[in-house]
């Protein structure tokens, strides 16, 4: 198997992996949207409501559908990398502190977080099962 073969299915195995993550959190938003209400209050400093909590969770579950399928790859992969960025910065004092319970979970961010640079960068050779021609 050739080199580029090897990225391309690494690449479409670490994509399926952070489809099947970031389901979790978009799933999240319509089964439980107070633990959304809860997070936006207590690590970005705003009140979303309910309603808000939809409207995220809508937001994310198109452009997880794009994500999983490669389409728009610039801006599906770009999406999840700016947002679970800005979550990784809100919670820097958990990383901080990882030994105060259970801060130790948002270590669990950072491998994600490099995952998401990894696909962004090497989008142009995400070429298995996606919809969307040469990264764009």
């Amino acid at each position: 198997m050739s080199d580029s073969r090897r990225l391309a299915l690494s690449l479409v195995i670490l994509r399926i992996s952070l489809v099947i993550f970031f389901l979790v959190w978009t799933l999240e938003k319509f089964l439980a949207p107070e633990l959304t209400v809860a997070i936006s209050q207590a690590y970005y400093g705003f009140e979303i409501g309910v309603s808000g909590a939809y409207a995220m969770g809508a937001v994310q579950a198109g452009v997880l559908l794009l994500f999983a399928l490669g389409i728009a790859r610039f801006w599906s992969y770009g999406f999840f990398l700016v947002i679970h960025t800005v979550s990784m910065v809100a919670s820097y004092e958990a990383l901080i502190n990882p030994y105060d319970p259970p801060n130790h979970l948002f270590h669990a961010g950072i491998p994600v977080l490099a995952a998401l640079f990894l696909l962004f960068f090497c989008r142009g050779s995400d070429r298995i099962l996606v919809l969307s021609p040469r990264g764009q």
